[in-house]
């Protein structure tokens, strides 16, 4: 079975879902008529940086560009990183509509059927998306690395790019199986596959679990219907996201450096970090006893992030166990710096200090943290707006995740629930993720249709197994399996 698959379809409503939290698509009209009228407050002091053959990685159809990428070996073996990051700052009137608009909305909201944009689409779509063959206002990262893509200079600067090529995933790993990648990443195998591996030695935590989607059916002409299916990561998926991690690592170094080295008496610059604590002990031991579980050896001395990247992800055991490490995941939030341990500034999936920076048509954190590194690497005042509003930026952004989180496990309840209903009774074979304990049901993994769901009874952790669904109600967005005993009738996760 094919981990990217089609299945049946049925019609669903989000929008009783956008109206449950309170998630308006319209956008207020002095806004809009701002972003239409945008103009980039420092065209007359960029630098022309057309001439980088940048090129944009994205998922098919997406028209919000935050970032466009140029990689190049060097002489030496090294490699040179060109970054553009949508230079958003540059297009929004501090303390206008726009500005006071996105600062309550915090994020993007995505929906199967559309967008709750951060930003009106005529820019964020539009005037300030990094679009092929037209020029743009950008924040500019240079990051020089050695032979092992490690960093060893790095700054950003403002600067009018033109992108020459809107690429995708998909496309990317074809074009690199088959040994014609784009020029301008003809050396991102190369230097993902090193990041990786320094990510790894550094602790690092990868989950490599295809993405549980919600797609509309293109076979239902005039009909609004949908359908779950899994989205399995490519290597290029892996290997692009290094390029945004190494970015904001430097981001965080950037902002670190600026706060710690400021000797002048004047008030010390903010800066603002993603970070997440390091996982609990206990959560450690818990996933160490699943692994003897499910016979997947780790020896004590190696680290998680190593057990996991050397398991084969199309095996049962590997589901169970990457599940099982969302736990490790956990307390992601947004720092501003303000004399804190170091040892409390880390991102521990990453195993560094990292900071969000390369995706500010879609979250609003970026558009801070970018301006704070242009201000540092300017050696100029980080500018009063972001001072003043960085706080409120925190707490927009730690309510819009946690509403996020919600929106998408709402839209995929009810989906399931809705594909699912007509099959009541019916049997499936499944793969148990976590058995059964005192306060919570198992949890199990139905590959066709792709869904995970809550199970009655007591199936076995790691096991296939086959169980029966028992209840798929749209109104309450709740599906649920029940287990008596025996076998699978065949291996539900398999890519065979």
């Amino acid at each position: 079975m094919e981990l990217h698959q089609r299945i049946v379809s049925a019609p669903v409503d989000f929008g009783a879902v956008r109206t449950e939290f309170g998630l308006a698509s319209d956008y207020p009209s002095e806004a809009v008529s701002e972003a239409r009228d945008a103009v980039d407050a420092f065209a007359g002091a960029r630098a022309d940086r057309r001439e980088i053959p940048l090129v944009t990685i994205d998922p098919p159809g997406a028209m919000d560009l935050d970032q466009a990428v140029c990689l190049e070996r060097t002489p030496s073996g090294g490699f040179l990183l060109h970054y553009a990051i949508a230079d958003v700052a540059a297009v929004v009137v501090p303390g206008g509509p726009l500005a006071r608009e996105s600062l309550a909305r915090g994020q993007t909201f995505y929906f199967p059927d559309g967008t709750v944009p951060l930003h009106p689409p005529v820019l964020s779509e539009g005037l300030a998306s990094l679009l092929p063959d037209v020029d743009r206002p950008a924040a500019l990262w240079t990051i020089e690395c050695d032979a092992h893509a490690e960093p060893v200079r790095f700054s950003v600067t403002r600067a009018l790019v033109r992108s020459r090529a809107r690429l995708d995933y998909q496309g990317v790993q074809a074009d690199a199986d088959n040994g014609s990648l784009h020029p301008s990443i003809a050396a991102l195998p190369d230097f993902g596959r090193l990041r990786i591996a320094a990510g790894i030695e550094r602790g690092a935590i990868t989950l490599r679990l295809p993405d549980q989607t919600v797609v509309r059916d293109a076979e239902q002409t005039g009909i609004d219907h949908w359908q779950l299916a899994l989205e399995p990561r490519t290597a290029a998926d892996d290997w692009n996201e290094q390029i945004s991690l190494l970015t904001g690592m430097c981001a965080a170094r950037i902002m670190l450096d600026g706060h710690n080295s400021n000797g002048s008496g004047n008030p010390e610059p903010p800066g603002l970090l993603r970070t997440m604590p390091p996982p609990a002990p206990s959560a450690i031991e818990s996933m160490r006893r699943t692994a003897a579980a499910v016979g997947v050896p780790w020896p004590p001395e190696e680290s998680a992030g190593r057990m996991l990247a050397e398991l084969d992800c199309n095996t049962p055991a590997a589901l169970v166990l990457m599940s099982e490490a969302t736990g490790l995941l956990r307390g992601a939030s947004y720092t501003i710096l303000n004399g804190q341990d170091p040892d409390t500034l880390r991102h521990s999936a990453i195993g560094a200090p990292y900071s969000h920076v390369t995706a500010p048509l879609r979250r609003l954190a970026d558009r801070y943290a970018t301006e704070i590194c242009l201000a540092l690497c300017a050696k100029a005042a980080v500018p009063h707006w972001v001072v003043d509003e960085l706080t409120t930026a925190v707490d927009t952004m730690r309510r819009t995740d946690a509403l996020a989180g919600k929106v998408e496990r709402a839209c995929l309840d009810l989906t399931e629930a809705t594909v699912l209903s007509p099959r009541l009774h019916t049997d499936f074979d499944a793969v148990v993720l976590r058995e059964a304990n005192g306060t919570r049901p198992a949890e199990i993994f139905i590959a066709d249709p792709p869904v995970l769901a809550k199970c009655t009874g007591a199936p076995p952790e790691g096991e296939n197994v086959q169980v029966r669904l028992t209840e798929a109600d749209p109104v309450t967005r709740t599906v649920t399996f029940s287990y008596a005993t025996g076998p699978a009738l065949s291996m539900p996760y398999s890519t065979s």
